[in-house]
């Protein structure tokens, strides 16, 4: 009975063993597979191609050109909101980020969002936002501060007579009157004219 048990067991030991050999050895002879018979793309794409480099840059910059993109906060209320930095260099069709600094100096809780716009008025359909604070409204607690990220990237069809885009946020509170409008402004009512 225990010689029975003992050759069980080597009998078994020998299975588990070719188990986990076959097992490690199944990586390389899928990827192998996958080679030879072009299934996998995946695969094919892991493949060294004399010539090229394993990280492909970015092939939608345009790299002959730089666009400055400079940047504007309006508070239409009692709080601090500004951009962490004036403006930067660009390539059109690169990445770009720029933090927001923003705080609530009033002694109550507020709500509020920002409405961004662009000169020249041409470039805000080549201005995409990745993200940006301006797609919701944000609640700071009394005396809160909060840095929002503006990530971007110009569209490469933008006209290349444009080298310099201002991008400008006015931020307004939620749920308050709304803010008058700028002085000097004139005002056309009842289809009169205004003097």
């Amino acid at each position: 009975m225990a010689a029975d048990n003992a050759k069980m067991f080597k009998k078994l030991a020998v299975v588990a063993a070719g188990m986990f050999a076959f097992g490690y050895a199944l990586v390389p002879i899928y990827k192998h597979i996958c080679e030879v018979t072009g299934i996998n793309i995946l695969a094919l794409g892991e493949k060294e191609v004399p010539g090229t480099s394993r990280a492909q840059p970015n092939s939608q910059v345009d790299t002959t050109r730089t666009i400055t993109v400079e940047f504007d906060a309006n508070a239409r209320g009692p709080w601090e909101f500004k951009p962490a930095q004036r403006s930067v260099q660009v390539h059109p069709g690169e990445l770009a980020t720029v933090m927001y600094e923003f705080r609530n100096v009033q002694n109550r809780r507020m709500s509020a969002q920002a409405i961004p716009s662009y000169a020249p008025h041409q470039a805000a359909s080549h201005f995409n936002k990745v993200e940006c604070f301006c797609f919701k409204q944000y609640t700071l607690e009394p005396g809160e501060s909060k840095q929002w990220p503006v990530a971007f990237v110009i569209d490469p069809k933008l006209s290349k007579d444009v080298t310099t885009i201002t991008l400008s946020y006015t931020f307004f509170e939620v749920g308050s009157q709304v803010p008058p409008a700028p002085q000097g402004a004139s005002l056309v009512t009842g289809g009169g004219r205004a003097s």
